[in-house]
Parts: C-alpha cells; sequence; structure tokens
C-alpha cells in the first residue's frame, strides 16, 4: 500500500539515506528535476533505484514543457520549442499547428520513455496574460482560450500515443498571477463570472484528464482566505462542480513559498481541502520526514481515482504507438522550421 505522496530526490543517484526512507515511507510517486538528470544512461538507471526502493508500481513524473521548464536539458537532450511558438502558428495555420504540437508532444514522450519516466506534468492550461508575471508567460499556448483548448488536447494526445501520461496545470489557472507562486501567493481578484469567461475555459474543455496540478493562487473572489490547494470551497466548487475535472488531483509543490507557515501542517491542510496527493519537490530529507504521516493512507475517493489513474497508465503503455524516432524527428524540424 503506498501513500499519498510524490517525492524528489536530492541529487542523481540516490543516497542511502533517501532508499531507507523511501522503503519505510512507499511514496505513491517519484519527481525527477534538472538535478537528478545528467546523461541517459544515469536517469535510467535513478528511476530503476527509485522503483527498486518501493514495493509497488511507482510512477516516474517530470516537467519536461518545453521551452524554459524542461528537465532534461541540451547537449544530451532536444530542446522542444516553447508552447507560445505553436500559438504563434496557430494564428495562421490551426491545422498546421495542431499537428506540429502532437509531434512534438509525442517526440517528448519517446524521450521520456527510453528513460523509464511515465508522466509528463505538461500541458500548461494557463492562458497568456499580458500584465501578468512572466512565470508562465511562453509556457502559455495562448492568451485565446479556444487555440489553449485546441493545442493542449493535441499535446495530451501526443504523449498518450507514446505511452505517457499527461498532467493538466495549473488548474482552476495560473496565468493572471503577477507574482511567481515559487516566490510568493499571488492574489487574484478577478470576478468569477470573467474567470468562467476565460481561465476556466481550457480546463473545462479538458475535463476528462486523468491528473491534474493545482496552482497555489488565491482567488480572491471565491475564497479570500485559502490559496486553491488547501481552499475545500475552491477544490469541491470550481474544480470538482464547474469545471467538472473528476481526476486524480495532485498539489502543485508544498515547499513553494506561496504556501507558508509548518510543512507538516500544511501538509494536512491540503489533504483536507481535497486534494488526492502531496508533491514534495525539493528533494530535502528533512523536509520530507517532516511531510509524512504513515496515517495519511488514501481516502477512499482519493483511492478510487488513483487506481483508475494507474490502470489508465498501464493500458498506455501497452497502447504505445510505435514511432522512428529520427523520422518523425526530422519531418517536426523541417515542417516547424517552415512555420516560423
Amino acid at each position: 500500500m503506498s501513500l499519498p505522496f510524490i517525492l524528489g530526490c536530492s541529487r542523481s543517484e540516490l543516497t542511502k539515506d533517501e532508499k531507507i526512507f523511501f522503503n519505510d515511507t512507499q511514496p505513491f510517486g517519484f519527481i525527477l528535476f534538472q538535478r537528478n538528470c545528467v546523461s541517459k544512461t544515469q536517469v535510467q538507471e535513478l528511476v530503476y533505484n527509485l522503483r527498486e526502493s518501493v514495493n509497488h508500481f511507482a510512477p516516474i513524473f517530470i516537467d519536461q514543457e518545453g521551452g524554459r521548464v524542461q528537465r532534461l536539458k541540451e547537449p544530451v537532450w532536444r530542446q522542444a520549442p516553447t508552447s507560445a511558438s505553436f500559438g504563434k502558428i496557430f494564428e495562421v495555420n490551426e491545422e498546421l499547428a495542431t499537428q506540429l504540437v502532437f509531434q512534438n508532444a509525442r517526440l517528448i514522450a519517446e524521450e521520456l520513455q527510453v528513460l523509464g519516466i511515465d508522466v509528463n506534468c505538461a500541458p500548461v492550461l494557463d492562458l497568456l496574460e499580458s500584465n501578468a508575471s512572466d512565470i508562465i508567460g511562453d509556457r502559455a499556448f495562448s492568451s485565446n482560450p479556444y487555440a489553449t483548448s485546441t493545442l493542449a488536447r493535441s499535446f495530451v494526445k501526443g504523449l498518450e500515443n507514446g505511452g505517457v501520461a499527461p498532467v493538466v496545470k495549473h488548474i482552476p489557472g495560473h496565468g493572471r498571477a503577477k507574482v511567481d507562486s515559487h516566490l510568493a501567493l499571488p492574489k487574484i481578484d478577478t470576478e468569477l463570472t470573467e474567470l468562467k469567461k476565460r481561465d476556466f475555459i481550457p480546463f473545462v474543455r479538458l475535463n476528462d484528464s486523468a491528473v491534474a496540478m493545482t496552482g497555489h493562487l488565491l482567488l480572491d473572489k471565491i475564497d479570500s482566505r485559502k490559496p486553491v490547494t488547501i481552499s475545500s470551497h475552491v477544490i469541491d466548487s470550481v474544480i470538482r462542480k464547474y469545471i467538472g475535472f473528476q481526476g486524480l488531483l495532485i498539489s502543485d509543490d508544498i515547499s513553494m513559498a506561496a504556501l507558508t507557515g509548518d510543512l507538516s501542517l500544511t501538509t494536512k491542510k491540503v489533504f483536507e481541502a481535497g486534494c488526492d496527493i502531496v508533491l514534495h519537490c525539493n528533494g530535502k530529507l528533512d523536509e520530507m520526514k517532516k511531510i509524512i504521516d504513515k496515517n495519511q493512507e488514501f481516502g477512499v475517493a482519493s483511492k478510487r481515482r488513483a487506481d483508475k489513474f494507474l490502470i489508465k497508465l498501464t493500458d498506455l503503455k501497452k497502447q504505445r504507438k510505435a514511432i522512428d524516432y529520427r523520422t518523425v524527428l526530422n519531418s517536426f524540424n523541417q515542417s516547424f522550421g517552415e512555420s516560423r
């Protein structure tokens, strides 16, 4: 039985203390960052050792969006384009942009699955906003909810075609944030009616996604006291009911500065609010020891959603469509280059 946590590790190989801790606590899954990824064989070995440290199948997560946010870096790995670059193509040729996004996501899936990584924390469904923090910026496909929804759906299909599960983020919409939630808590004072007309649309259109990640945001007109990740009101009334998302809900990284206070107390608040799984990314063992409570098992509904996700992930791997990576890459590079 796993516990409802996704955890990081500190370096490119597991330490003895990490192995002992993971074996003792049995987290649901693990997430990799740039500090963990040096070479292909090294990542494969790390993934193997992470999975060997627990007694259940543990999904391996990563943020490989393209552009600024990709943990697998050049020169070892391909530099994928920004999401915004596809949005610009979409303004001229919707069909071509959609096709290119699919190809790019399919290439990313191939790059991940060969390493043993099976979940990508992408695509970003947040909208590009001109007067907001650049923490989202070109990570967003577009300022247009229709374009964002269409391109994000194609990205999802590309990942799934390659046997990799997507995580849509940052539900219910991070685009208007004027500060970086890694550094402080963004406060969005936009009226609910306006959020429904723009920000929520991509999440409504992709509400059948298997997994979503919250945004650490204070939606002042909905819950003026609690950020989304610890707000049962926002999770229930907006994410579950209005948006209609019924999949596995993962918190954004609880070590980010947007969430203040004692980590163990924050963790309890995240679960009480309705998140299914707590994500902790920085790999600091002392912090992980604070948040893990062995009595914090999956609730009945959360367990059902987690099991459903694992079944879907298994099915995606079985149904994975083989490609010739070099052929698809050359085709993508040519078409992408000509479209700009």
